[in-house]
């Protein structure tokens, strides 16, 4: 019998599986998702100050994606200060403490501020304080937020520096907080205010209406010369606006 030679079987290929997608894809793809989702958004009043402004909600949602956070939380978390995205106070310490990081405030008046703070499995804290001579120094004082509230923006200046020195990689791209930029009001969207014309510096006071006196109720003097209780319609001696409770015939 003729021994016939085989061929050794070549290496097979494995079979070629289809590609995965790129992590830029899918970010793709999360932006897809994220704008179908503000578009549903962008027409209610959970949208806030990004009301009818699909686009940005997007950002804001991929956004707070990266960070960590859940669609609506992003919306109420980050706010966009003079073309400048920021995390608000609160937020910033939400993430951190949601990793496992500590942050606790100390101490806190209308002047003064500490907190304290440490990386997760760290032992040693890191301290921060702030007070109102500082906020002086840097021109803070005339703000109207300081003016209302300088306790709550006196813990929300120390609550920025704080995170950035315990675990400054938990807040990637948005690194301050709301209450640092120059802006800031409760929240809110302030869009930048436009220059002063000449015109408008030099423009003269308009007058002020007067008011007028056709509601005015008029006393008039008795001229009989008797004390009939009579008053003469004609001679008048002065016009009063009464207050309503103490107009004749009204309230007591």
């Amino acid at each position: 019998m003729t021994e016939l030679a085989v061929a050794e079987p070549r290496n097979q290929l494995a079979p070629r599986q289809p590609d995965e997608p790129s992590e830029l894809m899918k970010w793709v793809e999360d932006a897809r998702q994220a704008n179908l989702v503000a578009q549903s958004l962008a027409a209610t009043n959970f949208a806030g100050p990004f009301r009818g402004k699909p686009d940005e909600i997007t950002a804001a949602i991929l956004a707070g994606q990266e960070l960590g956070l859940k669609p609506m939380a992003s919306l109420k978390s980050i706010d966009v200060i003079q073309g400048q995205p920021a995390l608000r106070a609160h937020a910033m310490r939400a993430i951190l403490q949601g990793q496992g990081h500590e942050i606790e405030l100390v101490e806190s008046t209308d002047t003064y501020c500490k907190m304290r703070g440490r990386r997760k499995g760290a032992e040693a804290w890191q301290y921060v304080e702030w007070n109102i001579a500082r906020a002086e120094r840097l021109g803070l004082l005339g703000k109207d937020q300081w003016k209302k509230q300088p306790k709550t923006m006196l813990i929300a200046r120390a609550t920025g520096e704080l995170c950035r020195l315990v675990a400054s990689d938990a807040l990637h791209g948005l690194p301050y907080a709301a209450e640092e930029i120059d802006g800031y009001i409760s929240g809110e969207i302030v869009p930048a205010r436009a220059p002063l014309s000449v015109a408008a510096l030099t423009a003269p006071t308009p007058a002020q209406p007067v008011a007028s006196t056709e509601a005015a109720y008029t006393v008039s003097q008795d001229t009989s010369g008797g004390n009939d209780g009579t008053w003469d319609e004609d001679v008048v001696t002065d016009s009063v606006d009464w207050p309503e409770a103490a107009q004749p015939g009204g309230a007591a």
